[in-house]
């Protein structure tokens, strides 16, 4: 039995595509990491960053921003991610929501892409509030559950809540590489698939 290498148009597709998504993290940072009560901490460390190895292997466009990195207030993104993004510049705010950042925005639309993946510090804050905006300014969201996390578990649940509400898609890491991948006869990410999945699952 054969699979076509491409099994529907990867750019109008209604599920996710290495053509049509884009990553967006949002704060990420030493601080917002060491607040998170929701999940354990190296868990959601270990799991954010297979979604950045995720977004590399399949060639996403990938959106970094940061908060008051530039003002001495905070740290930039944590080492585990710009570990796997490298080059990627973080896009330094002041701003809560970044959605009110207008680099940040001018960033999100440069990718061409309407369909966002999104992981940010605090689920209930730097995840909720762009993320609200952003379906208002017509991008689909996929907020990727099992790599965000809040202050309390209550918080965490409740941001979820309210975004589902306004017409989020949640998916999880491992749903999300499965997605992006969706036939094994696309054999040239099959050997980094397993190299991520297996990495954390083994974490």
């Amino acid at each position: 039995m054969t699979s076509p290498k491409t099994i529907r148009d990867p750019l109008t597709d209604q599920m996710l595509t290495p053509q049509n998504a884009s990553l967006v993290i949002i704060d990420f940072q030493p601080v917002q990491v060491g607040s998170i009560t929701s999940m354990d901490r190296r868990m959601l460390v270990a799991n954010v960053t297979a979604v950045a190895r995720t977004a590399k292997l399949y060639g996403l466009p990938i959106v970094l921003s940061t908060v008051n990195v530039e003002t001495g207030r905070n740290q930039p993104t944590i080492h585990q991610i710009m570990e796997v993004l490298g080059d990627v510049r973080a896009i330094d705010r002041t701003s809560i929501n970044a959605w009110e950042d207008e680099e940040f925005v001018a960033a999100v639309k440069a990718t061409g892409r309407k369909k966002l993946i999104m992981v940010a510090l605090w689920t209930e804050v730097c995840l909720v509030f762009p993320a609200l905006d952003a379906m208002k300014a017509g991008f689909e969201v996929y907020p990727v559950v099992d790599a965000v996390g809040g202050t309390s578990e209550e918080a965490h649940r409740a941001g979820l809540q309210r975004l589902l509400q306004a017409g989020a898609q949640p998916t999880s890491w491992v749903q999300l590489i499965c997605e992006l991948q969706r036939d094994w006869n696309r054999e040239a990410t099959v050997p980094g698939f397993a190299d991520i999945v297996f990495a954390v699952e083994g974490h």
